[in-house]
């Protein structure tokens, strides 16, 4: 492909690279330049990747995409945003596949994992259609799972899965649109079919700084949709409508004056069940996945189905046949008369939820075991050790992530936290060692959280990630328990 093909789009400062220019590729790292790429280079958080412009062309890029044109004679293109650029530069390369399928984004805290998985599963049921999926479970074509390092894939990544899965019959892509991800033009330049926004809470202020600017990275998702949904119950709500560039609706679980409501609803261990209603209609909904963020998630789903055009009773039936989500509150099989549930809540929000889900239907003592990941957002560390405490019977603080931090310190940090002259709390910083005592010293009627990992099946120490999968963890313990 021509390089004047690839920066069409482009709002170009200057340009010493001929636009005939045949480029086969475009690459970020200079570690997997190819010959023949066009190279991109920004500023980054950690380094500067102009500094590798030399490594890149040396490994047979053509052409440079840049912020500072490089001073070794290099031919470039020379752009304000480079980050920006790079994700139009990469839609046009894959010939703009996301354009040809109908794309749904789901932005918010919680819930994007749930309900884009449980939309994919209405659209297979109600339309037969061949869905993609884009998110922190993994990437998947269809019935194929696919290997993701990032919730929203990097820009060049992102259209290159595009393009695959409009190539493999996709008529549909349904997506979780992460802050990062706007805040950082990986989805710069797409179009959604639709857009919803799920709910704000605390998280990922190491990127963003403040929640003020949290929620308008979460915002921007609503510049670039065809037609929104905003959950009207979120504080935040009023905050996400302002500057949408396309029309709004909104769904609650609380309120009359929404465009889709959930009435008479039904809480009980084996799941919800709810009216939902808009306007003249009404469809009686179930979802078998406990809590009343299951409510929210079955709402968001039933507005995106409204907004492509899906009867509200057609979207309730497919929902009722749904399973749970790998690592959502996911019960995990055990010998005796006490639960362990896997449930990814990692963010102080997340996991007072999960808690408070828990505890209705626990008739021993509520167990939580959680630590918080490294090199993340400190400040939520205290709060979720406060929540844990007020929310459980028994905290076992153990490690998440701690990547390059210490682990003990991390585990103070959570201490700040919690009164222990009030609270039973347990350290054990082996998060395997602490998996094997919570289950060993179960009692009848007990329910175990462990909280942070969810669908992961590793842990990440220093820059190295480790296996471990808490269900084999789980499931050696049992072993272990049976032979007391």
């Amino acid at each position: 492909m021509k390089l004047r093909e690839i920066i069409r789009d482009l709002q170009i400062v200057s340009m010493t690279a001929d636009p005939e220019t045949e480029i086969t590729g475009i690459s970020y790292d200079s570690r997997v330049t190819q010959p023949g790429d066009l190279f991109a280079a920004w500023k980054g958080f950690t380094a500067d990747g102009h500094r590798f412009i030399p490594a890149a062309v040396e490994k047979g890029a053509r052409a440079v995409l840049c912020e500072v044109p490089p001073a070794d004679g290099t031919p470039y293109v020379q752009v304000e945003d480079c980050r920006c650029a790079l994700a139009l530069a990469s839609r046009d390369f894959f010939g703009d596949p996301a354009s040809g399928m109908k794309l749904i984004g789901f932005t918010g805290t919680s819930g994007k994992t749930s309900s884009t998985q449980l939309l994919k599963h209405v659209l297979e049921e109600t339309l037969d259609a061949k869905v993609g999926l884009i998110g922190t479970n993994g990437n998947m074509i269809g019935d194929e799972l696919l290997h993701t390092e990032h919730t929203t894939p990097e820009s060049y990544e992102l259209h290159k899965l595009f393009r695959r899965m409009a190539d493999e019959g996709c008529s549909h892509v349904v997506m979780e649109v992460s802050s990062h991800s706007l805040a950082l033009e990986r989805v710069a330049g797409i179009t959604f079919d639709v857009g919803v926004f799920t709910n704000l809470s605390q998280d990922h202020l190491d990127l963003h700084g403040t929640m003020e600017e949290y929620a308008a990275a979460k915002r921007r998702l609503f510049s670039q949709c065809r037609e929104g949904w905003i959950n009207l119950d979120d504080a935040r709500a009023a905050f996400m409508s302002e500057g949408a560039r396309c029309p709004l609706r909104t769904y609650s679980a609380e309120r009359n004056d929404a465009d889709l409501t959930a009435k008479d609803i039904r809480l009980s261990a084996s799941g919800v069940r709810f009216a939902a209603v808009s306007g003249e209609d009404l469809a009686l909904t179930k979802l078998s996945i406990p809590g009343i963020f299951s409510v929210y998630n079955a709402l968001s789903v039933l507005a995106a189905c409204l907004s492509l055009g899906i009867g509200l009773s057609d979207c309730a039936a497919a929902l009722s046949t749904a399973h749970g989500v790998k690592g959502r509150m996911e019960t995990v099989p055990t010998d005796g008369d006490y639960s362990v549930i896997i449930d990814y809540s990692h963010k102080p929000d997340a996991l007072e939820k999960a808690l408070k889900t828990l505890r209705p239907v626990t008739r021993g003592r509520l167990i939580v075991l959680f630590g918080c990941g490294g090199d993340r957002d400190r400040a939520k560390r205290p709060i979720m050790g406060a929540i844990a405490a007020a929310n459980s019977d028994l905290c076992i603080v153990t490690s998440d992530n701690p990547r390059t931090e210490e682990p003990e310190e991390i585990i103070r940090e959570i201490l700040a936290g919690i009164d222990k002259r009030k609270n039973t709390v347990r350290v054990i910083c082996d998060r395997e060692e602490a998996i094997r005592w919570a289950i060993m010293n179960a009692r009848s009627g007990d329910v175990i959280l462990l909280a942070g990992k969810g669908h992961e099946d590793y842990q990440v120490v220093g820059h190295e990630k480790r296996h471990m999968d808490e269900r084999e963890i789980v499931a050696a313990a049992l072993e272990m328990r049976k032979m007391q």
